[in-house]
């Protein structure tokens, strides 16, 4: 079943969530209801690809309204394709909300215990990482291109769950819109680092087009990463979601040739409920 259902003209929610843990915010944004233009129209939330910061910040209060989180009360990131996992608190809050200037530096994933803290990372093909362990209110979310993926950030981001006393077991992920297999075209050196990781695995995420080009499923690999992390197979959700395929929705790097703006994916609890 598709995990993520259009909640407003803005974005994406993950239902099941939602639905099942009081007062977590999830989801992932849409290029639509904002104020960017040109390229960027209209709801970019990226300070970093060249579009008016004004207009940046006012897209970020529009899903600010939307999930009762404001905008003080964000993270964001340098994303910077690695595989570095960002432990904050509310004592990071407003870090890269309404500034680049100001992000977390050389992150590609955050885990927090911490309620009134929404967790935002930048996307436009890449694949987007949520995670959570209801019982003991931990979440977090990753930045996977191909780089983070193949580098492991989802098995990082275990780690961290692991390092922190939580069983793999109790840990729920969802990956999220990102650009399809057939939208997805790299060359043997990307494969070279893929093929290290699969080595043992029937199912291949993979097809040889021709001489030094394949499809690539990003989604599929990353799934496979965290299954050979310990997960669960049945606690992993696989959107069909892709940002290249649905242009009504989503910016796409490779789609737009470079000039574009970027969706945001995001994870919090909002208030002090009581939770499963």
């Amino acid at each position: 079943m598709e995990p993520f259902i259009l909640k407003e003209t803005s974005h994406f929610i993950i239902k099941e969530w939602t639905d099942r843990f009081n007062g977590l915010v999830v989801g992932f944004t849409t290029k639509n209801g904002g104020h960017s233009k040109n390229s960027f129209s209209t709801l970019n939330t990226g300070f970093h690809v060249g579009d008016q910061e004004q207009d940046v910040c006012l897209n970020r209060e529009v899903l600010s309204k939307s999930t009762g989180i404001p905008l003080s009360n964000w993270v964001g990131a340098e994303q910077t394709h690695d595989v570095h996992v960002k432990k904050v608190s509310v004592h990071d809050r407003g870090l890269g909300s309404n500034s680049y200037a100001n992000a977390l530096r050389d992150t590609d994933a955050f885990f927090t215990y911490d309620k009134n803290l929404l967790l935002t990372l930048c996307f436009a093909d890449c694949v987007p990482l949520y995670f959570i362990a209801p019982k003991y209110e931990a979440i977090a979310i990753a930045h996977a291109g191909w780089k983070g993926t193949v580098g492991g950030i989802a098995k990082s981001v275990i780690t961290v769950f692991k390092d922190e006393n939580i069983p793999v077991s109790e840990i729920f992920a969802v990956i999220g819109p990102s650009i399809c297999e057939k939208c997805y075209i790299v060359d043997d050196k990307v494969i070279s680092y893929v093929e290290n990781l699969v080595e043992d695995v029937e199912k291949k995420p993979y097809n040889r087009i021709k001489e030094n080009q394949y499809h690539l499923d990003l989604k599929k690999l990353n799934k496979q990463i965290l299954i050979k992390a310990g997960m669960i197979e049945s606690n992993i959700q696989v959107t069909d979601l892709c940002t290249s395929c649905d242009s009504d929705y989503f910016f796409s790097h490779r789609r737009d040739k470079g000039k574009t703006g970027r969706m945001m994916s995001f994870i919090g609890w909002k208030e002090e409920q009581s939770r499963e």
